[in-house]
């Protein structure tokens, strides 16, 4: 998949290690790209199942707009529970899982596809296609705020809104630029991920979440984390520590809502305004009184509010 011509060039100037976005396959440019077109881009090797029931997509409410929400590494659909019962008496929401989460099929899992983000942004332009969605407000959370960002850049008029909830363009942190994370962070991560799964999942649920083991939040990730299976999230992690988009989001068009934690050990508060600064369209940053890197799962009573706000 390449990128925009634009965008490549401006890619060839960095080092690999520092933009981790090597599309194999040609992209759609324009908003004039066919149903056809998407299709063959987003086609996935799922033995002609489709691409809702590879996603286990599930459409709820029945207004006109619609709302996509969609979740981040290591939980599925099921992390958006709390807010659906706002959406859904006003909105048409689509739920959906990202593949290698544990509700996916793994068989369905392409190592190569996943191996950069623009294989979620393709799974992303795949299922607004394949419902025929002509505009969305697009709710994402980390990683798939980010792949929703890059659906963006590619197809632009499919999205009225995007919503990033704790998104980051780059965990590492670089010079001016603060990541969150030195490469030996992570590659003490991936060892961990690497010689024993169950131990790893166990001591990285709470740090992300925020809180002891007990809560109830807490238990809820350790649960969808360890669904997934352990050489998927491996990969998975890869990918996310070591992707960089910075050098896309000028031209990110898109209006764009920041919602950040207060406190977050995955993500920086700072990254919000980074991401303010440096994007093409309009952006505002919102900071809620939060701990922790999944807010709607932790604190529904406080982001819900807000999340709602900012979709409608």
């Amino acid at each position: 998949m390449y990128l925009p011509s634009h965008v490549n060039d401006l890619s060839s100037q960095t080092s690999p290690e520092a933009l981790h976005t090597s599309p194999p396959h040609p992209i759609p440019k324009t908003t004039e790209t066919t149903r056809e077109q998407i299709s063959k881009e987003t086609k996935l090797p799922t033995m002609g199942i489709s691409v809702e029931e590879a996603h286990n997509v599930k459409v709820l409410g029945s207004d006109e707009k619609t709302v996509v929400l969609a979740h981040g590494f290591g939980t599925d659909q099921s992390v958006w529970r709390h807010l659906v019962p706002h959406l859904v008496n006003d909105s048409r929401v689509v739920l959906f899982d990202v593949m290698g989460a544990g509700t996916t099929n793994p068989d369905y899992f392409d190592f190569e596809r996943y191996s950069t983000l623009e294989g979620y942004a393709l799974d992303v332009l795949a299922i607004l296609v394949e419902l025929k969605v002509e505009s969305c407000v697009f709710v994402g959370h980390s990683l798939s705020a980010m792949a929703g960002l890059l659906a963006s850049v590619i197809r632009p008029d499919l999205f009225h809104k995007l919503i990033m909830l704790t998104a980051s363009p780059r965990f590492l942190n670089d010079v001016d630029y603060c990541g969150g994370f030195e490469q030996g962070d992570i590659n003490q991560l991936l060892q961990a991920i690497q010689s024993n799964y169950k131990a790893w999942c166990s001591g990285f649920a709470p740090l992300v979440v925020g809180g002891d083991m007990d809560s109830a939040a807490v238990q809820e990730f350790s649960r969808t984390l360890f669904n997934m299976r352990p050489d998927i999230a491996l990969s998975l992690a890869r990918t996310i520590f070591q992707s960089d988009l910075r050098l896309l989001l000028c031209y990110v068009t898109v209006p764009c809502h920041l919602i950040h934690s207060m406190q977050d050990m995955a993500v920086p508060v700072e990254i919000a305004q980074y991401l303010h600064r440096h994007l093409g369209g309009k952006s505002v940053v919102e900071v809620i009184p939060t701990e922790g890197h999944l807010p709607q799962l932790s604190s529904p009573d406080v982001v819900n509010p807000v999340l709602l706000r900012h979709i409608r």
